[in-house]
């Protein structure tokens, strides 16, 4: 540290006036002050060095803590008696009646899951076991496709939105009748028809949950998974009701059962049980609707399609001359087409085409307009899109228009 005071050399009274030894105290002074402010700066960044450290000890203390703590085990409520409850542990089965706190004893019910400690005394109620996978298939935010979008398939439409929507609007309508609204619809048909995109105008259109999932997500290699994210599936919905479930491509787990002995087919048919369970057994299902997509209709298993499970079964084909037509109109609504472009004309070239072809030749004859640097689409392109496509196919220039 610099010289105090005391320490200056103070010149003699005799050879320097007063004045200057004011001046000169004055300037001992202001070292002096800028000392000390240097000083307390020090002294709070030390100060808050300290304090970072003192939080990382006390993080360190309570992660110590809980290393050292003993670990909970989880166990199921069987049954709430008088003495307590009795809870089973799960993993290795054991059975054991333990005391619960009054507060407990107002909160758990029978099948609730639970911690335990060391002594099996229950320490807190768990949530219920959710599979997380379930929960993110819900779907937050509607497609932008609605019934507008779709074009060739009004019966379809129409019996789709009576087995899901109106039951939800207005079941009133059912209750005056007497029956039960269905409770599940399978479309079936080629690729490319509009089964998903129908699926997705109901998720447009509705205010009910929906979740959507594909047949390929419940297959998995260890046994009991694909049968235990059925049944959380529906349990979100259950907890979400109304709600629609949508399983896209359904023949991945609800194919005809055969007598292979792999584990892998018989895994598969261990989820489709359970998928038969949930859509008709003997819990209520609930406000809970579904839906189910398949292009392999023959695979199915005729366990599924009985009524109870699918009431209704929709065949989605490919469409005829007039739906080609809409079809070509929806997708040409934003496109910058030329004057004079005759679709009923185009709709009849392609007589074998689907939704999705039709889709295809619209966007490839816009490319065709971009290439030449063009922004109208010309008859000539959707001409050339279309013998593009039939050239990609594999098709002679005499064969129709036949897209897989």
């Amino acid at each position: 540290m610099s010289d105090t005071v005391d320490d200056v050399d103070m010149p003699y009274e005799g050879s320097a006036s007063r004045q200057e030894k004011i001046e000169t105290l004055q300037e001992r002074l202001e070292v002096l002050e800028s000392q000390n402010e240097e000083m307390r700066d020090k002294l709070l960044d030390a100060n808050a060095e300290n304090n970072k450290y003192q939080q990382k000890l006390e993080r360190l203390t309570h992660e110590n803590k809980k290393l050292k703590q003993s670990p909970l085990f989880v166990a199921t409520v069987q049954e709430i008696t008088e003495e307590g409850a009795v809870i089973k542990q799960h993993g290795n089965n054991q059975e054991a009646l333990t005391e619960i706190t009054d507060e407990l004893r107002r909160t758990l019910d029978p099948d609730d899951r639970v911690a335990v400690n060391n002594s099996l005394s229950v320490v807190k109620k768990l949530e219920k076991e959710t599979d997380v996978r379930a929960r993110v298939m819900q779907v937050e935010h509607s497609p932008d496709v609605t019934y507008e979008d779709i074009g060739g398939l009004g019966d379809q439409m129409q019996e789709v939105r009576e087995t899901v929507e109106l039951p939800l609007e207005r079941p009133e309508m059912f209750e005056d009748v007497g029956i039960q609204p269905p409770s599940g619809v399978l479309l079936y048909g080629p690729p490319g028809t509009g089964k998903t995109m129908l699926a997705k105008a109901v998720a447009n259109e509705t205010d009910a949950t929906f979740i959507k999932m594909a047949g390929s997500e419940l297959v998995h290699k260890f046994i009991g998974e694909g049968a235990k994210l059925v049944r959380d599936l529906f349990e979100v919905a259950r907890e979400n009701q109304p709600a629609v479930i949508f399983i896209d491509e359904i023949d991945a787990i609800a194919s005809k059962r055969t007598d292979s002995k792999t584990s892998g087919d018989a895994e598969v048919q261990r989820t489709m049980m359970q998928l038969l369970s949930e859509m008709d057994g003997f819990d209520e299902r609930g406000e809970v609707r579904i839906i189910a997509a398949t292009n392999r209709f023959d695979m199915l298993d005729e366990a599924i399609l009985r009524p109870g499970r699918f009431d209704r079964l929709i065949e989605v084909p490919k469409p005829d001359t007039a739906g080609r037509e809409i079809i070509f109109r929806i997708h040409t609504r934003k496109m910058n087409v030329a004057d004079g472009i005759d679709f009923a004309e185009l709709a009849g070239m392609v007589d074998d085409a689907s939704g999705a072809d039709i889709k295809a030749i619209c966007t490839e004859a816009g490319m065709f307009a971009i290439r030449d640097d063009r922004t109208r689409v010309t008859l000539d392109d959707f001409l050339e899109a279309y013998e593009k496509l039939r050239a990609d196919d594999g098709n002679d220039a005499d064969d129709s228009l036949a897209f897989a």
